[in-house]
């Protein structure tokens, strides 16, 4: 693993990515972190309000990651990620959980949250930033179109629809090839825990159909946020 993190780093450093410290920094973190949860998890899951708390923690800290990612505008700008956030996650795990496709249980729950929260924090942060990228570098064309009667939440919308739209490129390439290129880990852990390839291959199927569900609701309520204006770059606050 060290090696392997060591390797990491030097390859960002002589391609001049500038992500040398941040890729260090996140190997360390990921040490530190899975230490922690691995100590607490044997716990945590035999009671279901640890269970619930662990998975608001969660969720908390992907508020902040995936709000950090779009916008780092001043004050509580980030905490809009919690909306995108909770409209994909919440709805498909309660649906998960009524329809008894996930067990009340907190060894079932705390995986398939996590999953689940870790898709639309890449859904979001990856929406985000993408159609503020749009929207800086095709300004003109924003104001273009207000000139010719849109208003503004249309014109951003005409702008960066598109681009962020490509967020759910990876869950559908994970979708469409799964089986044929990658084995995900849903799938393997069930089989390496001693449950037939079919009972895998199910729940590895509902896994991915929901992750699908959860970022394109956060997508598509991401750009909501970016039409309205209520998630801007810095630069746009001051207008």
């Amino acid at each position: 693993m060290v090696l392997l993190l060591a390797a990491a780093v030097a390859v960002a450093g002589w391609g001049m990515l500038g992500q040398g410290r941040a890729v260090l920094r996140a190997g360390v973190r990921a040490v530190i972190q899975l230490a922690a949860v691995a100590f607490v998890i044997t716990w945590v899951v035999h009671s279901l309000w640890w269970t619930a708390l662990f998975v608001l923690l969660m969720f908390s800290v992907a508020v902040r990651t995936a709000g950090r990612r779009m916008t780092d505008a001043p004050g509580w700008a980030w905490a809009w990620a919690a909306v995108p956030l909770g409209a994909g996650v919440l709805p498909v795990l309660a649906l998960l959980l009524v329809a008894r496709l996930l067990p009340l249980q907190g060894l079932s729950i705390v995986p398939v949250a996590g999953i689940l929260i870790g898709g639309g924090l890449t859904a979001t942060s990856l929406a985000g930033r993408r159609a503020l990228d749009e929207l800086a570098q095709r300004h003109g064309e924003v104001e273009a179109a207000m000139a010719l009667g849109l208003d503004d939440r249309d014109a951003r919308l005409e702008i960066c629809r598109t681009a962020a739209a490509t967020s759910l490129v990876p869950a559908l390439d994970q979708t469409r090839t799964v089986g044929l290129v990658t084995l995900p880990g849903a799938f393997v852990g069930m089989l390496l825990g001693g449950a037939s390839p079919v009972s895998a291959g199910a729940v590895q199927l509902f896994v991915l159909v929901a992750l699908l569900a959860v970022e394109a609701v956060a997508i598509v309520v991401v750009l909501e946020l970016v039409g309205r204006g209520l998630v801007r770059r810095p630069v746009e606050w001051g207008r």
